[in-house]
């Protein structure tokens, strides 16, 4: 359902409001690359500093634009439940064909808690749920005893989002659930490694520049041509580590993207912009790369 690349799109703000004529224009860029699906008001896409009329706004945007040409797969984790199970059935509403649940941050449930809040979501709608696990904002990780719970009660609970950075967990997530459970790598720089231990693809936040590329690797890798995906990793692997390094997402990914003029750098506090010489640097590296 979801092999290929999703991209974590950003959320573009001018003069402190959302930049609609911008977005459109994000959007026909990812799908006239080629990526297979966007995924709005996600971390890359600053939800937690969207208010609620504007996180809708996103998602019903981004399904206007994307004229069907491939998955929206909105956003709509919390660490409310009732909110969650709100935002998801605006969601379904607004035409979405998936959503993307984050585990609940900061107040940090037990497994059970995990288990009944992801449950709770699922009943409430009928689309795809692509389950995300980041223990490195969220304080906890999803065990695969509650995915194995889940899947076993939850129809619509069909795949994951994983950045925790292990491949032994990928490996585990695909020997401990069905086949047709799908693996999505959320870090860039381990894509290709997730991919040749089972994953389908992944939601990649540097597809908001190389939209292009990173279905190049990806469906290189899907189609077992590791040599040619590679190069394309080797490559590109000097942006992703710049990304991870310079600040947190999405603070470089919205630098890169005011250099190269594809919408304003624009942050909502408590994030703001990079120091000149971390902007240098990133401008250095997407320079050496031909990306400006």
């Amino acid at each position: 359902m979801f092999a290929g690349t999703h991209t974590a799109i950003v959320t573009p703000f001018k003069d402190g409001q959302l930049d609609e004529a911008a977005l459109q224009k994000l959007v026909d860029f990812q799908f006239q690359s080629g990526v297979q699906g966007i995924v709005p008001c996600g971390t890359t896409g600053e939800s937690p500093t969207l208010d609620y009329d504007e996180h809708e706004r996103v998602i019903q945007l981004c399904v206007e634009f994307a004229r069907g040409r491939g998955i929206v797969m909105a956003g709509t984790g919390s660490n409310s439940t009732a909110e969650a199970i709100e935002m998801t059935q605006e969601a379904e509403a607004a035409g979405a064909n998936a959503i993307l649940q984050v585990a609940p941050y900061y107040n940090k449930p037990t497994p059970e808690g995990l288990f009944r809040h992801f449950k709770a979501i699922a009943a409430a709608t009928k689309l795809p749920i692509m389950l995300y696990s980041i223990p490195g904002r969220c304080g906890i990780e999803i065990p695969i005893e509650t995915i194995q719970r889940l899947v076993a009660e939850c129809p619509n609970i069909v795949a994951i989002k994983e950045a925790g950075g292990s491949l032994d967990r990928v490996s585990a997530i695909k020997q401990n659930l069905p086949a047709s459970f799908e693996v999505l790598s959320g870090d860039d720089s381990l894509t290709l490694p997730f991919i040749s231990v089972g994953a389908v693809g992944v939601v990649s936040v540097a597809a908001n520049v190389i939209p292009r590329e990173m279905t190049h690797l990806v469906q290189a890798a899907l189609q077992g041509k590791w040599n040619e995906a590679q190069a394309v990793h080797a490559r590109f692997n000097p942006l992703f580590s710049a990304f991870l390094k310079l600040a947190t997402n999405p603070i470089p990914i919205k630098t890169a993207m005011g250099l190269k003029g594809l919408c304003e750098p624009e942050l909502r506090l408590p994030l703001c912009e990079m120091t000149d010489a971390q902007t240098a640097e990133l401008k250095a590296v997407m320079e050496k790369l031909r990306l400006l």
